[in-house]
């Protein structure tokens, strides 16, 4: 079966989500981010009505700060060392952050900042599967595909409860 997506408003502009039946499988703050990943792992996305889906309401709730945690179903697929980085990011806290260093030890690889920073620029699910929640190890906001601005955007969201 060939995943779904379709774009929505949200409080930090245009974002696209992709699914199939076992839940969220990319968010991408432009339509084509992640479409090469999608084809290699699953297969041409199908465009649908937002109307007949919510997966974005948890989103913009999140954006709005009313939320704090995700429940909908999240699906990833990648190499072996990309998904244990990507499923220790859903360790990190709401309103905390990691150094990639930090990331690197508790997944077993201490000298693997700089992969881990390759996994967290592959990441598919921005904002539920929180990447910004990583940041150099002098504390600067570095290395995030969607720029640094947003980043501290979330950052300060989390901090904050607003944008």
């Amino acid at each position: 079966m060939s995943p779904k997506y379709y774009s929505f408003e949200s409080p930090i502009g245009k974002l696209t989500v992709y699914f199939t039946e076992k839940g969220i499988i990319a968010l991408s703050f432009q339509e084509e981010d992640n479409l090469k990943y999608i084809e290699r792992y699953y297969d041409a996305p199908i465009q649908v009505d937002e109307k007949d889906y919510n997966y974005h309401e948890e989103i913009i709730k999140y954006l709005k700060g009313e939320l704090k945690e995700f429940t909908m179903p999240i699906s990833f697929k990648g190499t072996s060392f990309q998904e244990s980085v990507w499923k220790e990011l859903l360790n990190i806290p709401y309103g905390e952050t990691r150094t990639y260093k930090e990331l690197a030890e508790k997944i077993g690889c201490p000298k693997g900042p700089r992969a881990v920073g390759g996994a967290l620029n592959k990441n598919p699910i921005a904002i539920i599967v929180p990447c910004h929640r990583v940041i150099g190890s002098n504390g600067n906001l570095v290395g995030f595909a969607s720029g640094v601005e947003l980043k501290d955007k979330l950052l300060k969201l989390e901090m904050n409860n607003t944008i």
